[in-house]
């Protein structure tokens, strides 16, 4: 959770720091293409001033409405103690459902396979942007040419998965003051440029936006989706908040960042239209180049080359950062099975690292930049993952307005409405880039969104047979002191997802070992809603008699379970319910799965269900359980 910024300016000043370090790398890099790729529609067919300024208008205004109205403005209200994002709103929405909360958990699943998309095209594509810029030095541009520029972008960012296993919370201390020099680097570069052609501030008004939509048919559809460019990474600003709280990020934006984006933009249009008229006048056709290095003169461009690739970096360490942290929210909601998560930092729980994200999104990244080889090609497939994104952010917006927060309906459809309203026309400008490159976030989102959907039924099915074979926990309870068998001294924990019913591995237990331990705790964990869960709540016990107990352990969705860490907590405050550690053993049913394609899922998913289920994590691994006191029990189970 974020430091309380309220009372003392210090911790905010430092979060404020921190947060232009991680929260606006993505949006902060968006100038080195956006523009020069959402004016290439309009240049097709030759470009005339209006278009430049009608490019530039809609892009001003797209920051305003999308990032500063509806994001900083509007969705950080709709935070989750504190947490922001896809899955936090989900889980918030899921709260004020009630009984209607699957839809809002398929919602957030939709969103968080979409986010993978985007986490792939972010590296790629921001760093592939920045090495492209020693092209525009004439002294560099023979030496790197599109094989040289591809060999080096694939080695930045092969390091930067490389490290991510040793943890960044050392280099991460540079990410804000590397980022402040950016954003006044780049806003000091566009006012510098405003000066060719002061008349720019004209595009403030969004008359010339319009005009280019009302008047360029099907290709101003094309310019809308290329324009949508200029926003991505807002999602960060809501997913972010719980690491540096909602002023911090506020203050970053409005005081630096939208300012520096804004002047660079406009720096960017005055330059263009500069050269238009340079064009003209030596009656040479207009060529869209790449403002952004361009704007810089060539004696310090190599610098501002070598800012513009930390800058990327950093932007693409905040996304993978974000995929970590989204898969481990995936896994505690049961969207995704059991990976390994290690803890890379001892002094702060979000720095996590998962190989195995880690590794799949550094192929993806690679093949990437190896298929689209220019960063042109690839802006093509960015903005549909992110739209996608924000359309469901938009939904369980107003599921939280209208549930939550008791919003009468006419002011939650009057407030959602025209933020839905938006999302859908860019969503829709970005579907026709569908064949442009569109395709690849919307192919890795439709992977993703299989894999959760085979996870998800195929563990319902797992449960729908072990309740089926589970008797309820206080008829077995009854019986066996009616006719108690064999007992053993010690403490025996049995883990299940069922506290009322009697688990698989004690019945086998009873039925091969025929004996019964002296105390018997009967575990079951569940995930709540929120973020984190006080230790004080963390546990929840009932006695049922002399033999059984039944206990509940209640993590945050960001948070990673530790059961005998908290079960020793029960020991001391809960008059020994544990009893002696070194006598305690652990008990966990682990089935064997049987693939049916007359029953269950389709052959295919079951083979994918299957796969997930051998290569989760080891539950001893990710319960924290000492793996000398394990014992495992189960049966074969028909998927």
């Amino acid at each position: 959770m974020a430091i309380d910024d309220q009372h003392s300016p210090t911790p905010l000043a430092l979060l404020t720091i921190g947060a232009l370090g991680v929260v606006f790398g993505d949006i902060g890099t968006s100038p080195l293409y956006a523009f020069r790729d959402a004016l290439t529609p309009a240049a097709a067919d030759g470009i005339d001033p209006a278009e430049i300024l009608g490019v530039l208008s809609l892009a001003l205004w797209a920051l305003f409405l999308v990032v500063t109205v509806k994001y900083v403005l509007f969705l950080m209200r709709a935070d989750n103690e504190g947490e922001g994002g896809v899955l936090a709103l989900a889980a918030l929405a899921r709260r004020a459902l009630g009984w209607r909360a699957r839809a809002a958990l398929l919602l957030g699943a939709a969103g968080a396979a979409l986010f993978y998309g985007d986490a792939i095209i972010t590296p790629a594509l921001s760093v592939l942007s920045a090495v492209e810029g020693m092209q525009t030095i004439p002294s560099t541009a023979a030496f790197f040419d599109q094989n040289m520029v591809l060999a080096v972008t694939i080695t930045i960012l092969v390091g930067l998965f490389v490290i991510q296993s040793r943890g960044t919370a050392d280099i991460a201390r540079l990410f804000g003051p590397v980022c402040i020099l950016w954003f006044l680097t780049i806003g000091g570069l566009g006012l510098w440029h405003i000066a060719d052609e002061p008349s720019i501030f004209r595009v403030l008004l969004p008359t010339y936006g319009v005009e280019l939509l009302m008047t360029h048919g099907v290709t101003g559809l094309f310019v809308l989706g290329a324009v949508f460019l200029t926003v991505t990474g807002a999602e960060a600003l809501t997913a972010d908040m719980g690491h540096f709280g909602v002023r911090p990020i506020r203050i970053g934006w409005f005081f630096l960042v939208a300012p520096s984006l804004v002047l660079n933009y406009m720096g960017q249009g005055a330059f263009a239209l500069a050269a238009l008229e340079h064009a003209k006048a030596a009656h040479v056709p207009f060529i869209n180049q790449s403002w952004f290095f361009l704007m810089a003169p060539e004696p310090v461009r190599g610098g501002l080359i070598v800012l513009a690739g930390l800058a990327t970096i950093i932007a693409s360490q905040a996304v993978i950062t974000g995929a970590y942290s989204l898969t481990q929210q995936a896994i505690q909601l049961g969207l995704l099975p059991r990976l390994r998560i290690r803890n890379t930092s001892a002094t702060s729980s979000g720095q996590i690292y998962l190989p195995a994200i880690n590794w799949l999104l550094m192929i993806g990244v690679l093949v990437l930049v190896v298929q689209f080889r220019t960063s042109s090609a690839m802006a093509a497939a960015y903005g549909i993952a992110v739209t996608g994104t924000m359309v469901i952010t938009t939904c369980l917006a107003y599921v939280v307005v209208r549930h939550r927060w008791s919003w009468s309906r006419p002011l939650a459809v009057g407030v959602i409405l025209p933020f839905l309203t938006l999302d859908i026309v860019f969503f829709g400008a970005n579907i026709l880039r569908v064949v442009e490159g569109g395709w690849v976030p919307l192919a890795v989102a439709a992977g993703i969104g299989t894999l959760i959907y085979t996870w998800v039924r195929g563990r319902s099915i797992v449960g729908e047979f072990e309740r089926g074979q589970s008797i309820p926990l206080a008829d077995l309870a009854a019986a066996l002191a009616k006719r108690p068998p064999e007992r053993v001294e010690g403490t025996a924990v049995f883990l299940t997802a069922n506290p009322v019913g009697a688990p698989g591995a004690l019945l086998h237990n009873l039925k091969h070992n025929k004996v019964l331990h002296q105390r018997n705790l009967i575990v079951s964990i569940r995930t709540a809603s929120r973020p984190t869960v006080s230790d004080e709540r963390r546990l929840s016990v009932e006695r049922i008699d002399d033999n059984f107990s039944t206990a509940v352990l209640s993590y945050g969705f960001m948070e990673s379970p530790d059961v005998p860490r908290d079960l020793g907590l029960a020991r001391k405050d809960k008059g020994g319910l544990v009893g002696d550690p070194a006598r305690t053993s652990f008990f966990i049913g682990r089935n064997t799965l049987k693939p049916d394609a007359e029953q269950g899922m389709p052959l295919w998913q079951d083979r994918i269900f299957m796969f997930l289920q051998r290569n989760a994590s080891d539950p001893t691994e990710f319960l924290r359980i000492p793996p000398g006191k394990v014992l495992e029990l189960g049966e074969q189970v028909t998927v």
